[in-house]
Formats: structure tokens, C-alpha cells, sequence
């Protein structure tokens, strides 16, 4: 493992080993009607490491009829799966809590109308098996800025809670966050000073409202240098930023935005950066 070095107040980038490992499901509980959070626990998670709230960790799944997925190994050209079996079908999901003490990793997952992560976890019992892979790295956002605005949809709330949960209590955090009804609002864990703003977009598809869009150019930040972090749909994530930096005028490098999904295509993520 490496580490670029950074000034305070400037995000940095820490490159981890890449590691695959087979885990257990240990508990399975609903957070709301359509958010499933899913305990993983197993032996091979000694050494995982996550430094910060949105990191990624690729999950294999097994395939249809089968106990648990095929996982690679690491090698030097990249992940190599076994000869003869076809490769599992993989999506990208954030750590929502690691508990290395209890030996414990959460996932939390939206549960969607179809797709292989939402079937998997509708379908998931204590005993079955998930492949995790990763994190290969951490984007790191110093918790000492004046302020934090987190953005996203759904798929953003894992990242969200996460980063409430493990800011300071001097820390100050606004939330603007966009869900189906009231009835998948969550209630967050925070040491910090907590501002969040619900957003429904109601009978709306997701990645088709600009709730978030309005609510944002609307809002009148803080004064003191924060840091503005957003992740929904790609096109959505994208107008956002945007207004971030154009209406509000922050730098580019106080902004972090990402495409967590893109409508009508199959596992994207994008970064958002010029």
C-alpha cells in the first residue's frame, strides 16, 4: 500500500492491496421497506481495510442455483478466475460499516425492481456466501472542513450514513437526499451538528426527478470552506455539479461528484471530473 501525501484540507488518494474474499451472511435486516442491510462475517476479513465513507468494494454473486459465487485471485495483469467456470456477475457497493473488533462488514442495498444485487439480497439467509473484492483505494475527505454538503438518491444513503456516522462532533454536515416517500427516510447516527433535508420525488422514476437539482440551487451555503459531495444517477449527479460550481461558485477541487448508475445502462459508475 501507498500514500500520496496531501496538505490539510486537501482530499488525498490511499491505494490498498487488492484482496478477494469468500464471506458469510450473518444477519439480514430491513433499514426501510426498500433498503436491506446484510452483516457479512467470515475469517477472511482479516486485514480489510475502508478509509473512507465512499469507498467501493466490487461483491460477486453467485451464480443462479448455486451456494455461494466463483471468486478470483489477485495477480499482477488483474483478476484471474478459474479455467472452465464462467465468471460471476459483479456490482459495485459501499462498505456501510466495518467493525473489525466483531470481525463484521455491512452492505447496504436498494432494493430495485429487478437486477442480480437486488435479487440476491431479497433472497438472502444467514449461512449464504458472497464474493467482496477491494477496496482498491480511498478517495479521503478531510472531516476538518467548516462544513460538509452530501447530495445523492438512494444508492448515495450507505455513503451518507457512513460519513454522519464518523464525522466529529465539531463537524457540521447538510444532507439533501432524495428518496421514493417518506417511508424511506432514515434515521442517521451523527456525533455532528446535522442538517437533512428529505426530498420525494413520488410516483417519478428514480434518475428522472429534479428535486435534488431544485432544492440545491435554492439552498444558500454556509459560510467557510466546505466540501460538497454528491452521487445518483449519472446525468443527475452531472446537472448538480454543475450548479455547485457555477450558482455557488465552489472550486472544483471542493467538489466531488459521481454517477452511482446510469438509466438504461448495466453497472456504470462514473467519476465527474473535467
Amino acid at each position: 500500500m501507498s500514500t500520496d501525501t496531501a496538505a490539510p484540507r486537501t482530499p488525498y488518494r490511499v491505494r490498498h492491496d487488492t484482496r478477494f474474499r469468500l464471506l458469510e451472511v450473518a444477519r439480514v435486516e430491513d433499514v426501510t421497506p426498500a433498503m436491506r442491510r446484510i452483516t457479512l462475517r467470515g475469517e477472511a476479513l482479516e486485514g480489510f481495510r475502508s478509509d473512507s465513507f465512499n469507498d467501493h468494494v466490487k461483491l460477486f454473486f453467485p451464480a443462479p442455483g448455486e451456494r455461494e459465487p466463483v471468486v478470483p485471485t489477485p495477480s499482477p495483469n488483474g483478476p484471474v478466475f478459474p479455467e472452465g467456470q464462467p465468471r460471476p456477475v459483479a456490482r459495485d457497493y459501499t462498505p456501510r460499516r466495518f467493525d473489525a473488533a466483531a470481525g463484521e462488514l455491512v452492505l447496504d442495498f436498494a432494493l430495485h425492481d429487478n437486477g442480480p444485487a437486488t435479487e440476491w439480497a431479497s433472497r438472502a439467509r444467514p449461512g449464504d456466501r458472497l464474493g467482496v473484492g477491494g477496496p482498491r483505494g480511498s478517495f479521503v475527505i478531510p472531516a476538518d472542513y467548516d462544513w460538509h454538503l452530501l447530495i445523492g438518491d438512494e444508492t448515495a444513503l450507505p455513503a451518507i450514513g457512513r460519513r454522519l456516522e464518523e464525522l466529529p462532533a465539531n463537524a457540521r454536515a447538510i444532507v439533501l437526499a432524495e428518496v421514493a416517500s417518506a417511508a424511506e427516510e432514515q434515521r442517521f447516527r451523527s456525533l455532528a451538528r446535522t442538517e437533512i433535508h428529505w426530498i420525494h420525488r413520488g410516483e417519478a422514476a428514480a434518475g428522472s426527478s429534479t428535486g435534488m437539482e431544485e432544492a440545491l440551487a435554492a439552498f444558500t451555503l454556509p459560510d467557510g470552506e466546505g466540501f460538497a459531495w454528491v452521487a445518483c444517477e449519472s446525468e443527475v449527479a452531472r446537472r448538480l455539479r454543475a450548479i455547485l460550481l457555477e450558482q455557488h461558485a465552489l472550486p472544483k477541487g471542493r467538489v466531488k461528484a459521481a454517477g452511482y448508475w446510469k438509466r438504461g445502462a448495466v453497472a456504470a459508475h462514473e467519476n465527474l471530473d473535467d
